[in-house]
């Protein structure tokens, strides 16, 4: 028997050890929406990579989408990058 695969999404964890704004974070980007009534995290939406990161309160982000390793590394820089400010 012969499998074939790709991989398609790899979602990865991370702990920024910071308190985070969301409110601060959504109102600041425009590749953020956070609507807490809803789910209590904000979701950043990046283009490259192709990834959509969770960020939560307490500093828990969680990357999903990426197709490589790398691709986490990326995303997850970039994102801290762009809330970096916020970071309590």
């Amino acid at each position: 028997m012969e499998v074939n695969f790709r991989i398609e999404n790899i979602l990865a964890s991370a702990n920024l050890n910071v308190e985070l704004d969301l409110y601060a974070i959504a109102k600041a980007r425009d590749n953020v929406e956070y609507e807490p009534e809803q789910f209590p995290g904000a979701i950043l939406k990046l283009e490259e990579p192709k990834t959509s990161l969770l960020l939560f309160k307490n500093g828990k982000m969680i990357c999903t989408g990426a197709k490589s390793e790398k691709d986490v590394y990326r995303a997850v820089e970039k994102a801290v990058s762009q809330i970096k400010k916020f970071m309590k």
